[in-house]
């Protein structure tokens, strides 16, 4: 006789609009121009995204020096990148589409803004995430002070900021740990300028206020997505700070631990905004081959955000 489990599906989960718009980018610009085309870095942190674009003619390239054939249009990730990207596309004469998500690129203006305004900048971030090398690389070398903890802003000094300061953050962070960086970074430099709408996107902050909502009541949760996605990994973290400390990452070639799955009554699944539905799918379908499963959803918000995609592709 199989186990029962009840599996609590957190909602939103998965693709959010700036993913979804970032894939419809490179389909479009496959229908429109042929095949191959370029796309400097993942298009999202995804394996089984990237392989199926792969699989359609898009050539996945680290630097627009590994483009062999000019000709060809090249696509900038979801995560953005530095200035001196398009700059260096365009003294190659590359044809160059910007899949930054709409919501990276209002981060992008904010830090313009503050730079042209006289601000020092501070950016709270994940140290070599493209994301945030994209935005520091928006201003002068040295006009952005990265921080990633609350260690670190112990050890800034006040005398080392000669102008107004400012904030900034990368917008797939964990919600309540910026919160507490924001926190002490407000009691050190009282008079910091907010940004003036929060820079942590809507899909990152739905998708950790499901699973802190589903977490506590788990004896397991699990969490699709890559290792180098940051919403993803955030979302373990949640999860366990929440209350479940059995929660990992499955992310793709992991084995699914199903003597521990067969122990529990109650396990949460959620995903990250760059995993496919249908992992979670092949996810509970594998659950399903050894227990007796019934599936609750958990909605805590509805999500109708859909961006433009750029006018090359209109």
């Amino acid at each position: 006789m199989k186990k029962k489990i009840k599996i609590f599906l957190a909602s939103p989960r998965g693709f959010c609009a700036g993913v979804e718009r970032a894939i419809e980018i490179v389909n479009k610009t496959l229908l429109k121009y042929g095949k191959p085309v370029y796309v400097r870095h993942e298009i999202v942190h995804n394996k089984q995204v990237v392989e199926d674009l792969k699989t359609r003619g898009a050539i996945f390239v680290e630097e627009l020096s590994e483009i062999k054939d000019l000709t060809r249009p090249v696509i900038f990730s979801a995560h953005g990148v530095p200035k001196k990207v398009p700059q260096e596309a365009k003294l190659k004469n590359l044809s160059y589409i910007d899949a930054t998500c709409p919501l990276v690129s209002k981060v992008h203006r904010e830090s313009e803004q503050l730079f042209k305004n006289g601000y020092d900048i501070i950016l709270i971030g994940h140290k070599n995430h493209p994301e945030v090398i994209g935005t520091m690389g928006q201003l002068p070398d040295g006009s952005v002070r990265l921080i990633e903890t609350s260690d670190n802003v112990a050890s800034l000094k006040v005398k080392d900021f000669t102008k107004p300061l400012a904030y900034i953050t990368q917008t797939t962070l964990s919600i309540d740990d910026t919160f507490e960086i924001i926190k002490l970074l407000k009691n050190k430099f009282p008079n910091i300028k907010d940004p003036i709408k929060e820079d942590i996107c809507y899909a990152t902050t739905n998708r950790q206020s499901a699973v802190k909502k589903i977490a506590p009541g788990c004896d397991m949760f699990f969490v699709i997505g890559s290792r180098n996605s940051s919403n993803s990994v955030r979302l373990v973290e949640v999860a366990k700070k929440a209350g479940c400390i059995n929660s990992e990452l499955i992310h793709f070639g992991k084995k699914l631990p199903i003597d521990q799955i067969k122990k529990s009554k109650t396990i949460g699944i959620s995903s990250g905004a760059s995993a496919p539905e249908q992992l979670v799918q092949t996810l509970i379908n594998e659950i399903k081959e050894s227990c007796e499963v019934s599936i609750e959803e958990i909605v805590v918000a509805k999500e109708t955000v859909v961006f433009r995609l750029p006018k090359e592709l209109n």
